[in-house]
């Protein structure tokens, strides 16, 4: 390996995902996630448990990452941590291991945004494989559990959020809507396999109007708790018969709202490079509808893979990466911070 190489360890455990990812010059050489199953019983994210894991995790999910990328410890130019938004606890083990890790090693410091990582996630590279990164300037749909954001991205750490949502994400609305239909946590990815079975328009749900560019999935939610109580009252199998109408129509609204949120961005900022991040930029209808509208807008869209759509440390490892080239370092009393803007 040339002594120009640039290689970033990236740390990522903002949440219940423990990874670490190998980024060398802009190439993703690795990329592990340990997920945590055990908050499954409890229909949720339970933040003292997601901590503990972390801490079991980490050594092991550094260790396959290096392994698998074909480096050394010694060849690692820097490493790249999650600083924040997250739980509070599960980015104080990450960001401990990466002081410490870079102490030891003699290596500079960089902390990422986990919002920016992910936006920033669509500019990794893989080896052998040619992906088109988005032009700037663009705007990216950030849907993910905890937010749901319209960014303005004009460079790669000049970004401006043009729409926010005032209540909950819309990933929170799929999970929430799931759980009332009796799905599994996380219950998105449930909700998107059983509605290509059903009918999206067997049930109408009234859209939230919200001013501008923001977003509203509270209200929407207990519309739809109310509406499976009031049948289910009804008739107790109500459930059961119509569970994929019912994943169906709900996935249809969320994904309207947002599409039409987007497209209100594009007409008002003329911008038509038009990018989709975070989990939920996995649902299959966000993926297709998007892709349809990029024929009718004249929109130039791009959509990441699945394993850069969840939280990973590859989008870390690759903020760490520009900002390598940028000598944006930080010290060693920095902190996580589980609000954190851009």
């Amino acid at each position: 390996m040339s002594k120009n190489d640039i290689v970033i360890l990236g740390i990522e455990s903002s949440c219940d995902d423990t990874s670490a990812a190998i980024v060398k010059d802009g190439v993703v050489l690795s990329n592990i996630i340990a997920n945590q199953d055990i908050h499954k019983a409890y229909g949720g994210v339970v933040p003292e448990l997601a901590s503990r894991a972390h801490q079991q995790n980490i050594i092991p999910v550094v260790d396959a990452a290096i392994k698998q990328a074909g480096v050394s410890i010694s060849e690692i130019s820097s490493i790249a941590f999650t600083r924040g938004p997250g739980l509070l606890g599960s980015l104080l083990v990450g960001t401990s291991f990466a002081k410490g890790f870079a102490l030891v090693n003699n290596i500079p410091l960089v902390e990422a945004n986990h919002l920016q990582a992910h936006v920033l996630a669509h500019f990794a590279k893989e080896k052998g494989m040619e992906i088109k990164s988005p032009e700037f300037p663009f705007l990216c749909l950030l849907v993910s559990g905890g937010h749901t954001q319209i960014i303005r991205v004009n460079d790669y750490f000049e970004m401006e959020i043009l729409g926010n949502t005032i209540d909950d994400a819309a990933g929170e609305a799929f999970d929430k809507c799931a759980k009332t239909i009796g799905l599994s946590y996380p219950g998105g990815p449930l909700v998107d396999k059983l509605a290509k079975l059903g009918n999206e328009k067997a049930f109408t749900f009234t859209k939230p109007k919200v001013a501008n560019l923001d977003f509203s999935f509270s209200g929407l939610k207990t519309a739809f708790l109310y509406f499976v109580r009031d049948r289910v009252k009804e008739n107790k199998t109500f459930v059961k018969e119509n569970i994929n109408d019912l994943c169906a129509s709900i996935q249809y609204t969320i994904v309207d709202i947002l599409l039409n949120k987007l497209k209100l961005a594009s007409k008002q900022t003329g911008i038509k490079n038009i990018a989709i991040a975070g989990g939920v930029s996995a649902n299959s209808k966000l993926r297709n509808t998007l892709i349809s509208e990029s024929t009718n807008n004249n929109w130039n869209v791009y959509i990441p893979e699945f394993k850069y759509t969840t939280d990973n440390a590859a989008m870390i490892a690759i903020t760490g990466y520009y900002k390598y080239l940028r000598n944006e370092f930080v010290e060693q009393d920095v902190a996580p911070m589980a609000r954190m803007k851009f």
